[in-house]
């Protein structure tokens, strides 16, 4: 049987559909999240073929399009979930109309700002999230309180807090105003509020943290809310040897469909 009769599995295709993460998916299946032409699906290895109706929590899922990536300053106070029991405002519920289905690459908690990478494609955001690509995420970050420039710089080499041992982290001072000051932060791996974590093991509070690039992909003039699709071409150049489902660029045309998040 060929592959094109077989069809796909279907964790995977609900990760390019923009539902989740394949792992996400396989764990939401394992959930009895997932239906088939009406059957449970119990099993990742399920395939799905052309006219197949599939249901995620009784909602269908439209097949997967063209693998699309868009920039977006996320403003503080957005939570990067789906849904949120606390009933907090996420980033999700602030995008245009008419935006498709999208997931995030990687996270910005709640008090975090500046760049955040969507995509409809969950197997671009899990090979974009992967710490062997080797992409820097740079940071503006005020912290309160004073700044040790041989202690912050020793963070090159890694550091264990409380147990957890954080990757190399290369932080410099910019610039200083009494107990103020602004650092510049760039990581190549990002636990979960790793950057506030570290620099409070610095007796430093971080007071304002925005990510200003992921990767070859900058902030650069969006502004708060906004939301920057990625040409095609540029994602090709971007990531050559992706499969043809990439990224955006380190100097994104100004013309590229620019829209305001409601």
């Amino acid at each position: 049987m060929t592959q094109e009769a077989r069809g796909e599995r279907i964790a995977k295709w609900l990760a390019r559909s923009g539902v989740a993460s394949r792992r996400d998916a396989e764990r939401m299946i394992e959930e009895g999240h997932v239906r088939l032409n009406s059957q449970s699906v119990t099993h990742p290895a399920t395939f799905v073929t052309d006219g197949d109706i599939v249901l995620v929590d009784n909602q269908p899922v439209s097949a997967p399009e063209r693998t699309r990536l868009w920039r977006y300053h996320k403003p503080d106070g957005l939570v990067t979930t789906h849904k949120d029991p606390e009933g907090r405002p996420t980033v999700f519920s602030s995008l245009p109309e008419g935006m498709p289905r999208v997931i995030s690459v990687g996270r910005l908690d709640l008090n975090s700002e500046g760049l955040l990478l969507l995509t409809n494609d969950g197997e671009l955001a899990r090979r974009l999230e992967l710490p062997s690509n080797g992409w820097l995420r740079r940071y503006r970050v005020r912290v309160f309180g004073v700044v040790d420039e041989a202690r912050l710089a020793s963070l090159a080499h890694g550091v264990v807090l409380d147990g957890v041992r954080y990757g190399p982290i290369v932080a410099a001072l910019d610039s200083r105003k009494g107990d103020n000051a602004w650092l510049t932060v760039s990581l190549k791996e990002g636990k979960n509020r790793e950057i506030r974590k570290v620099m409070a093991g610095l007796n430093l509070h971080v007071s304002r943290l925005i990510r200003t690039s992921y990767g070859p992909f900058p902030l650069g003039t969006l502004q708060k809310g906004e939301l920057e699709e990625i040409p095609p071409r540029v994602l090709r150049d971007q990531l050559p040897k992706a499969p043809e489902k990439t990224a955006a660029p380190h100097n994104a045309p100004r013309n590229a469909a620019r829209s305001k998040a409601r």
